[in-house]
């Protein structure tokens, strides 16, 4: 799968952007018509510890899911965000498989 990932206020380590590639490649096990996916990786000026933000736009046949999610470090972020396209992935495919 194509991923076209940017980094937004700062440079992204290339462990970074294979540890993306790594994880948005299985989500393909749940869904295969997967086209490709847009990551735009944040950090935002606060005092909190969860300043690291994900947005991870996956493009399908016919649709696009988007999630954003905050924590405290890019890979936590990343993971919770493909385990939520995971179930999202799985529900379309469930509603594209003919009833029997």
């Amino acid at each position: 799968m194509k991923v076209n990932a940017q980094s937004v206020n700062f440079n992204a380590d290339v462990k970074l952007i294979d540890f993306l590639q790594n994880r948005l490649d299985k989500l393909e096990t749940f869904y295969d018509k997967v086209i490709s996916s847009d990551v735009y990786l944040k950090v935002e000026n606060t005092s909190s510890k969860e300043n690291k933000i994900v947005e991870i736009k996956l493009n399908v046949p016919k649709n696009n899911f988007m999630v954003k999610k905050q924590c405290k470090s890019f890979e936590e972020a990343v993971d919770t965000a493909c385990s939520s396209l995971e179930r999202k992935l799985i529900k379309r495919k469930e509603k594209l498989r003919p009833h029997a």
